[in-house]
């Protein structure tokens, strides 16, 4: 039988509270296989059952480490008809710690090339990289006054002789 108390803190980390949500305990039996989308599926919960062994086991909203044991029992006659110790003993061994399949992928592609090449850039966006492609920097997006002194379209700037 797996480490209850361990498998149980490592779903309490990827849900970043002390105890588990509704959210956590709907993936502990995902990831346990217990969980189908359909209700015809032999030997398995659907999402409302999930959903109603988390109401009669939370406490405030989340399941404490002490009603985590109750829920599996729970989860095992839901399962498999009965809650007697064998049921709940393949409840337990197919728990296992957090799966974090497909959580987050780098975005690739040609279309991602497409959308990054900055020489297909035109109007403004043009201007804020050179040529390499390398962005400007504050040089690119803003348009920077001179501070010299001089209103914009004046033509003989430093034409002026100090005449002392």
């Amino acid at each position: 039988m797996a480490n209850l108390k361990a498998i149980y803190d490592e779903y309490c980390k990827v849900g970043k509270k002390p105890e588990l949500t509704s959210a956590m305990w709907k993936k502990v039996c995902e990831d346990a296989g217990l969980m189908t989308k359909k209700k015809s599926a032999k030997n398995s919960l659907d999402g409302a059952e999930v959903d109603m062994i988390f109401t009669r086991c939370k406490k405030a909203n989340l399941i404490p480490y002490a009603n985590f044991a109750n829920c599996l029992h729970q989860a095992a006659k839901a399962c498999y008809g009965e809650d007697n110790e064998d049921n709940y003993k393949k409840v337990c061994d197919a728990l296992h710690a957090p799966s974090m399949t497909g959580a987050t992928k780098a975005a690739g592609g040609a279309v991602v090339g497409r959308l990054t090449d900055t020489k297909q850039y035109t109007g403004s966006h043009k201007e804020r990289f050179d040529e390499s492609g390398k962005g400007k920097g504050l040089e690119g997006r803003a348009d920077l006054a001179a501070n010299d002194g001089y209103v914009g379209e004046y033509k003989g700037k430093d034409t002026y002789v100090d005449k002392k």
